[in-house]
């Protein structure tokens, strides 16, 4: 079976860092990549967050502060490979674009289609207000054409199966020429995570595709890392997915949550890949004028 490829998931959005220890500067950023790239990740999936005091809980779409933090990154990581974030609600995605267009990833999240995005507490309230996870067919488009003039991979964000299936439509319609998959689940109101859903997914994937899984939750998500790694796919954490070992102890950073996956790799039997393996296995091509403006 081919070696790993490690994707290390470093902040996300919203997570207060007053709250939880995940990194805000380019500074912290680039140190939690590092922990991460010693332990294996050879891919640092990247949102970047607001730098003002108090303000590190809200996403940035500032594309001098994108820059800022890739090149931490990239300066940290040798040859790592950045997959950057994109995801926004509504039809202004000028943020992202800017972003892509500025630092040039080599991967870049297309969220492939529309959730109601819900959580509901124990006591019958909604944890958060509902709301529509919008990702349109035209806004879709409007992502692919930029990646493609950019020379970026699109990685297609899936939250449910019949978005697992549009991708598929996507290619025959003409909209893309590749489909790489990350089966997001342990959203409340999309796939959940469930390693006998993850086999059945496979079912339904474009035949040669680069698959992975985004795995939300505590500990009862490492048997599906575990699934994942027997099954052939690229593995993926970091504390924006989670913040807890397979022993339900909480992280002490992505360095420990990517040594976790690593071990999963491992006792199915495969090798880690390093950036370098990893890009060729996914036929990407380094960009080194924008590694180096960046």
């Amino acid at each position: 079976m081919e070696k790993a490829i490690l994707t290390c998931a470093l902040t996300g959005v919203l997570t207060d860092p007053r709250q939880h220890p995940v990194p805000v500067t380019p500074a912290q950023m680039a140190a939690e990549a590092r922990d991460a790239y010693n332990a294996g990740a050879a891919v640092m999936h990247v949102h970047v967050r607001r730098q003002e005091e108090g303000a590190g809980h809200l996403p940035s779409w500032d594309p001098a502060v994108c820059a800022d933090v890739v090149a931490a990154i990239r300066n940290a990581c040798p040859d790592v490979i950045i997959n950057l974030s994109t995801g926004v609600v509504g039809n202004d995605i000028s943020g992202p674009v800017s972003c892509i267009r500025t630092v040039r990833p080599e991967v870049a999240a297309c969220n492939a289609g529309t959730l109601n995005y819900l959580k509901i507490r124990d006591d019958g309230r909604w944890a958060w207000p509902p709301m529509v996870f919008d990702n349109p067919v035209s806004k879709v488009q409007a992502y692919l054409d930029v990646m493609t003039e950019c020379g970026v991979r699109p990685e297609f964000e899936c939250f449910d199966v019949g978005i697992v299936r549009s991708v598929a439509m996507y290619i025959r319609a003409g909209m893309t020429s590749k489909a790489d998959y990350n089966f997001v689940m342990g959203v409340a109101s999309g796939m959940p995570a469930d390693e006998d859903l993850l086999a059945l997914l496979l079912r339904w994937i474009v035949p040669g595709s680069h698959w992975q899984t985004t795995l939300i939750g505590r500990a009862e998500i490492w048997p599906v890392h575990q699934r994942a790694a027997e099954l052939g796919g690229m593995l993926r954490t970091g504390l924006e997915d989670t913040f807890y070992l397979p022993d339900g102890s909480r992280a002490s950073g992505n360095g420990a949550l990517v040594e976790a996956l690593a071990t999963c790799a491992h006792s199915a039997g495969r090798g880690i890949a390093t950036p370098a393996e990893a890009r060729k296995m996914m036929g990407l091509s380094r960009d080194e004028n924008a590694l180096q403006t960046s």
